[in-house]
């Protein structure tokens, strides 16, 4: 990208934000959430229909198919028969060479008293950078037609805006989150989604029902868009009562991602490059102790990434390893202690999880000088340390965490008990802007919202003394932004 290219966010960004502040660091949101009942969206509302026509295609959804982004993995369902097993689609820049993928796979499984529909997986392999794509699922008179844009070309400047999302459900809340995300003026291009998906399990019997009305239901935005999967509890599905030992059957036979593209041996752990950002998905829910092929594989994964073609490293896992309320509280702990040290010493970016049902982000901080005998227990600040963020805050149907501790720790620059989502907008090498949206704003109203100095190429710190306590935007950073290029 050269080096005056700059996004729309950008040019407001430069327009209004050289006056803006971050807010306070230590703060506990004051906004009183309006509450309603967390209840699952009834099976006959619009937002489940099924598409029209016998054996019609649907929960329609795309991820990256490769580790590089010049590859889609185009999944869907058909309920009464397999159907047509390939996928149709061709460049919006030469729309008359169309072509036909042959590399699909189709499945099925059975789950209690539930038998799910055909699944297909279908790879779209050498597909061109930054292109947008048509494609066409089924055949005869139940075609459905959709489009996606490929990743630009891995690079270190190269700005990219990705979603966050985490804990949807199907409820009412989750809807008002997924619109509100769909409106997002950034015009995020891609999800990083912190697992728990259709909350099925939490129906009588893990009424798997559920796991087909949440695929129609997202389809709208992740038939489109590719979503980046993240394991929570919620997939694990495993229920002996009703003879079910399979752990993650359900979601592991409908969300297929490109792990062994970076030498995994699970689809619960992987890593991906999307345009400047190396990706990192950790499973909270698979042995991650030494030894273990979770621990093998993230120990050998983190010297691989290098900072000159992808400047931000960002990790995804479902239960925070940072957590100030008192909903699932200290659960991320163990995983703290054993891959806590690494992200230190390879100056992780960011931290993204979800599990907790509310908004919380750290200041940088870590706690990995601690070993029993010192005492010294207590997180502190470390340039070198990742941001936190938790995002379980979709709308799901077990309601809102609203349970804190008291007082706040030093370590939470902000936290607030509502439901919404974020963006997170690479600029260059050194900068990202993040925000974070509650529903009960307008579609375009930040509640929370900090600059991202990257850890390798930009470690100054982000406010002063390393928080987010007020400052304005000085002038090496409207530099960095105004031309798009790197910082010294």
């Amino acid at each position: 990208m050269g080096s005056f290219v700059a996004s729309s966010s950008l040019t407001y960004c430069v327009a209004v934000l050289i006056f803006a502040v971050f807010c306070d660091g230590g703060t506990t949101s004051p906004f009183v959430r309006k509450i309603w009942p967390s209840v699952a969206m009834p099976f006959d509302s619009d937002v489940f229909a099924l598409p029209l026509g016998y054996n019609a295609p649907q929960q329609v959804h795309i991820t990256q198919g490769d580790h590089v982004g010049k590859a889609v993995i185009v999944s869907w369902v058909t309920p009464d028969e397999p159907g047509s097993n390939k996928v149709h689609y061709w460049s919006e820049k030469d729309h008359k060479k169309k072509k036909y993928s042959e590399d699909t796979v189709v499945t099925s499984y059975k789950y209690y008293n539930y038998t799910s529909g055909y699944i297909h997986h279908c790879t779209i392999k050498d597909l061109e950078p930054d292109t947008k794509y048509h494609y066409v699922v089924g055949s005869g008179h139940v075609r459905r037609q959709f489009w996606f844009v490929t990743p630009p070309e891995v690079g270190p400047d190269v700005p990219y805006t990705f979603g966050l999302i985490g804990d949807l459900g199907q409820t009412h809340d989750s809807n008002v989150t997924l619109t509100h995300y769909e409106q997002n003026p950034y015009n995020p291009k891609a999800v990083l989604y912190v697992g728990d998906l259709s909350y099925a399990d939490d129906h009588p019997l893990h009424n798997s029902l559920r796991w087909d009305s949440w695929g129609r239901f997202v389809e709208r935005s992740v038939a489109y868009q590719h979503w980046i999967w993240v394991s929570g509890n919620h997939e694990i599905d495993y229920c002996p009562e009703i003879g079910e030992y399979t752990p993650f059957k359900p979601y592991l036979h409908r969300y297929e991602v490109p792990y062994r593209e970076s030498n995994s041996t699970s689809p619960l752990w992987y890593s991906i490059k999307r345009a400047s950002a190396y990706i990192i998905v950790l499973s909270s829910y698979s042995a991650y102790a030494i030894y273990t092929p979770q621990y093998q594989w993230l120990k050998e994964e983190l010297p691989k990434v290098n900072r000159s073609e992808t400047p931000w490293l960002i990790v995804l896992m479902h239960t925070p390893m940072y957590n100030s309320y008192n909903y699932h509280y200290m659960e991320g702990e163990s995983m703290r202690v054993v891959f806590e040290p690494w992200f230190v010493e390879h100056k992780v970016d960011v931290v993204i999880a979800g599990h907790v049902h509310a908004y919380e982000r750290t200041e940088r901080i870590s706690n990995i000088a601690y070993n029993i005998t010192n005492g010294l227990a207590t997180p502190v600040r470390d340039p070198n340390a990742p941001v936190y963020i938790t995002i379980g805050d979709g709308g799901n149907l077990e309601g809102i965490a609203n349970n804190m501790t008291e007082p706040q720790p030093d370590y939470s620059a902000y936290r607030e008990a509502s439901f919404g989502h974020a963006i997170f907008d690479i600029k260059n090498r050194t900068h990202a802007y993040y925000a974070w949206n509650r529903n009960d704003d307008g579609t375009a109203a930040e509640a929370d919202s900090l600059w991202f100095h990257n850890r390798y190429w930009y470690p100054d710190e982000e406010g002063e003394n390393g928080n987010s306590r007020k400052r304005t935007i000085n002038k090496m950073d409207q530099n960095c932004l105004i031309f798009q290029s790197w910082c010294p």
